[in-house]
């Protein structure tokens, strides 16, 4: 016998082994792969309405869904409407947009009792603003401050804040407040109600929207049927406008994303307030701006120096061209800019307006 033939060959038992090989012992890196697992059965469409951020709106109790659904009428569907009763529940609003709270049938403008169905419900909310809203950046929170659900929308913050993170959102909780005319103030628990959700944001991002103030604007103009549903349209197509504006590039002076981003960050109270001009060479553009955009806004009066300004100013081709124009534009830019830590502006073009159209914000007051 040959003494080769007794001896296998390495080369042989190398090529054999290699055949069988078990790789489970890496399988752990397919564990770190792209292919994640969702639930979207629930998920509500994405926004159609032009925007710089990646936003949702929630609103808590009557005036609040009312004000959310003006947004989700504009094409922001990431929108929701919690509520204690179906009673309030706005015409039009889809099931997929509605959240009732089983319990109690509202809660007769008891903010305790608000707060204690909230907070008792807050894990449920939490979970279902997952499941419907997804994964947004921005969650704006849009309460009433007269009656018993809304004026406890705030006692929810630690939920909301929950719920960015969970979806990694890097945006923040902004709340849009209402508050009630002079003559409902006069009730004592709904003036009591009121300052408890306006201390209740305090520290956080957010617009106060003046009831009185938009009903004195529009009266004359609507009847009383169609007054509210009037001032929420106006006022969220000019939050609207000024996330659409960010998404835009521009010819002359750009408000991006981050300027956007930086402005509903700040911690306190903001200002929105717009006007039309058409004498756009007045000499005193930039204090006719200001005080129109503040006399006409449905917020109430600035209070002290912002720590971030806004001024976007929309003009004609026409009027962005003219020599005398330009010059007052940035006069007005710069009386703006006095009245702030940090301004931010942006002048965009737009064909068939009859002058120019100025949008003010004031943040961090």
């Amino acid at each position: 016998m040959n003494i080769s033939d007794e001896i296998d060959d390495p080369k042989e038992e190398q090529s054999s082994s290699d055949d069988f090989m078990d790789f489970t012992d890496l399988d752990f890196a397919d564990h770190y792969g792209d292919d994640k697992v969702k639930d979207d059965s629930q998920i509500l469409p994405e926004n159609t309405a032009q925007s710089a951020i990646n936003c949702a709106f929630v609103g808590f109790g009557g005036g609040g869904g009312k004000l959310a659904k003006s947004f989700l009428n504009l094409g922001y569907n990431k929108a929701l409407l919690i509520n204690t009763t179906h009673k309030d529940q706005p015409d039009g609003v889809e099931p997929q947009h509605f959240l009732l709270l089983d319990g109690d049938d509202g809660v007769g403008k008891d903010v305790v009792m608000g707060k204690r169905i909230l907070n008792d419900n807050a894990t449920f909310i939490e979970d279902t603003l997952r499941a419907r809203l997804g994964e947004v950046d921005w969650l704006f929170v849009c309460a009433s401050g007269g009656g018993g659900t809304g004026s406890a929308a705030a006692s929810l913050h630690d939920a909301f804040q929950r719920y960015l993170d969970s979806v990694q959102g890097n945006g923040n909780v902004v709340y849009i407040i209402s508050t009630p005319t002079s003559q409902e103030l006069l009730n004592p628990t709904i003036k009591s109600n009121c300052k408890l959700l306006c201390n209740d944001v305090l520290a956080h991002p957010h617009i106060i929207v003046d009831n009185e103030k938009q009903l004195q604007l529009l009266r004359g103009k609507v009847g009383m049927l169609g007054m509210y549903p009037a001032a929420n349209k106006a006022f969220s197509k000019m939050v609207a406008q000024i996330f659409k504006l960010a998404s835009e590039s521009s010819p002359i002076q750009t408000f991006d994303t981050k300027d956007l981003e930086k402005c509903l960050s700040t911690s306190g109270r903001m200002f929105l307030g717009t006007i039309a001009v058409k004498d756009f060479r007045d000499d005193k553009l930039g204090m006719k701006i200001f005080k129109g955009c503040t006399d006409r806004s449905p917020c109430p009066q600035p209070a002290a120096k912002a720590n971030a300004g806004v001024l976007l100013l929309v003009a004609s081709p026409d009027t962005a061209s003219d020599p005398a124009a330009s010059n007052q534009m940035e006069a007005a830019i710069s009386y703006v800019g006095g009245r702030s830590d940090t301004l931010f502006s942006g002048v965009y073009v737009r064909e068939g307006l009859p002058g120019l159209v100025a949008i003010m914000a004031l943040c961090g007051m």
